[in-house]
């Protein structure tokens, strides 16, 4: 079964701390865009932000 995620709960999980951070991401980092679960409703799938973490580089500037 799909997990979906909302905004607060990747804030409560340290993924992001702002929308305008959020934002950037979307159009600059390629952070899944997420899909609208209503007018103000934006989702995601806990599936494509565990593959968007990974593809992140580590803090030591290797690739994951």
């Amino acid at each position: 079964m799909t997990t979906f995620l909302r905004f607060k709960d990747l804030k409560a999980r340290g993924i992001v701390g702002n929308w305008p951070t959020l934002l950037d991401w979307i159009k600059e980092e390629g952070f899944p865009p997420g899909r609208y679960f209503g007018a103000n409703t934006r989702v995601w799938t806990s599936d494509e932000i565990e593959l968007w973490t990974a593809s992140r580089p580590l803090a030591n500037g290797e690739a994951a």
